[in-house]
């Protein structure tokens, strides 16, 4: 149950961030809601820098979904071998572009439960396409915002799901995709899990893991 002092704490959170960040956007580099797609499934466990140094000669070679089909796994394997996990990437990748040619006609679906399907694509990289390249209110919980809604008290849990759908009962919808951004972003440049900035981030005053008295 989420009461009405805890939205505001949330919403307070937030304008902070939208002010400090006015021009959040993605970290992931993309034209299309199917380049969108791939890179990030090619993003867990790996930086958004990196996959964005193998999405730029990636996107030139593979440009839709038949082309990942046309090369062998193993050449696939070799052009995203730096962003890890290699193998189980290549599979996902084919597969996923599998399914959208047999039933999607070759494009990226908007309905969520249909993104979740494909291979490769959980809640977080489904979020991520929804938002993102569709406009449809999700947030996506990756490492930053597990990270620092914790820190924050905006939730307590180190589940990816209960965190999304806490969140989402805190924040208002037209809330819900820059709060994935302007938190991630918070956390590259300010909020380090080792040596955070506390002294220069806009939120100390209010964050209970800052300032015990905050909340």
């Amino acid at each position: 149950m989420v009461d009405s002092s805890q939205k505001k704490y949330a919403k307070k959170i937030f304008d902070l961030l939208g002010k400090e960040y006015p021009a959040v956007r993605p970290a992931l580099e993309y034209s299309s809601p199917f380049q969108l797609l791939i890179s990030t499934i090619l993003s867990a466990q790996c930086t958004d820098e990196r996959v964005n140094i193998v999405t730029m000669k990636l996107f030139k070679k593979y440009k839709k979904p038949e082309d990942y089909l046309k090369v062998s796994a193993k050449e696939l394997e070799k052009d995203i071998f730096s962003t890890g996990f290699y193998r189980q990437k290549a599979k996902s990748i084919r597969n996923c572009c599998a399914q959208l040619i047999e039933y999607h006609n070759g494009k990226v679906p908007k309905d969520f439960d249909a993104l979740t399907k494909l291979s490769g694509v959980g809640r977080k990289t489904a979020s991520v396409v929804a938002g993102n390249a569709f406009g449809i209110p999700a947030i996506a919980v990756d490492t930053h915002v597990k990270r620092l809604s914790n820190l924050l008290g905006l939730v307590n849990s180190s589940d990816p799901g209960k965190i999304e759908f806490r969140l989402k009962e805190l924040l208002p919808e037209n809330y819900w995709i820059n709060a994935s951004h302007w938190l991630a972003t918070h956390g590259r440049n300010i909020c380090f899990a080792r040596k955070p900035k506390c002294h220069n981030c806009v939120l100390a005053d209010d964050c209970p893991s800052f300032n015990p008295q905050s909340k």
